[in-house]
């Protein structure tokens, strides 16, 4: 792992844990300046910022990694040169301005509570790194009948998923955190969400379907799935029809067709926006490109001032 050293660390240990007093008209005692590492930091904060699962254990591996970077070192105040350090560091071990800035959200989060509770008592400005947009990857609906058709000789429940997934455009894990209790009138509320909010989308024919088909004995319809096993099919149903090298698609395209579908169906970016529960329309934005059809308006009128 590589390692950077710089300014903004404290060189003498013995101002770890002093009590400090100040005199200003009666001398009161203030509480005692503490020092942590960024590990010891989420031991103490992570139980309430972040829910057990798949993510907290990113969470905990990007943190991690952070730590060994700053060699583990205790400090109570976390300097711009720092951060920079940091990022200077993960850039030349090979990561991504998009992986980069999925760690810095990690470590920023942790730092934020723990300025907030009086344990950090300097925090430097994160900078998002520029990400390049990249091609994002969507079922065509021949691809989509391949696929499907290979996953369901495999699975019939997971087949079923696929389907929901693609028709409401919502993320593996919020299908699998679904309960009998959130679908209503039509509707699917999903409550588990990566952004925190809630969002409710009306149900296709075969999403109703495709939970109806589902047995009652769990909690909810694709309760039983796990992530993992769903992947595996996945992957095994795409090379079994000779998509074995294509590496962008993934399960979460599924999410990406259902709102290429919505774009090109001329469904306007704020209402797909809401559909897929992005926080900012700037996420949503990268689908806008799809709707081409938007722009042939723009020529009729071209066309009369250059004939006029």
């Amino acid at each position: 792992m590589p390692s950077w050293t710089g300014p903004g660390w404290d060189a003498d240990p013995s101002t770890d844990a002093q009590d400090f007093t100040y005199s200003i008209g009666a001398p009161r005692l203030l509480r005692e300046v503490a020092t942590f590492t960024v590990s010891e930091l989420f031991v103490k904060y992570g139980p309430s910022l972040w829910e057990d699962g798949r993510h907290k254990e990113n969470v905990k591996s990007f943190l991690g990694e952070m730590d060994e970077i700053l060699h583990n070192h205790r400090f109570s105040i976390f300097s711009q040169d720092t951060l920079d350090g940091i990022i200077e560091v993960l850039r030349k071990g090979g990561n991504s301005n998009a992986t980069i800035n999925r760690k810095l959200a990690a470590l920023s989060k942790l730092l934020r509570k723990a300025c907030k509770m009086g344990d950090i008592h300097s925090l430097p400005e994160f900078r998002r790194q520029k990400e390049r947009s990249g091609r994002i990857r969507f079922l065509e609906p021949d691809e989509e009948d391949r696929l499907f058709k290979q996953i369901l000789s495999h699975s019939e429940e997971y087949h079923r998923l696929a389907v929901f997934l693609v028709d409401t455009g919502c993320r593996l894990g919020e299908a699998i955190g679904l309960r009998w209790n959130d679908i209503n009138h039509g509707a699917v509320s999903f409550w588990l969400t990566k952004s925190g909010r809630s969002r409710s989308v009306p149900l296709t024919k075969r999403a109703r379907e495709a939970i109806a088909a589902a047995e009652r004995a769990g909690p909810g319809p694709f309760a039983r799935v796990k992530q993992y096993q769903f992947r595996a099919v996945w992957h095994q149903a795409k090379a079994e029809i000779g998509l074995a090298t294509d590496d962008e698609l993934v399960p979460h395209c599924l999410r990406h067709t259902c709102a290429s579908r919505l774009v090109r169906g001329g469904i306007d970016i704020r209402r797909v926006q809401m559909w897929l529960g992005h926080q900012t329309l700037q996420m949503t934005m990268r689908y806008s490109h799809l709707a081409t059809h938007d722009l042939d308006v723009c020529v009729p009128v071209l066309e009369r001032r250059a004939q006029g």
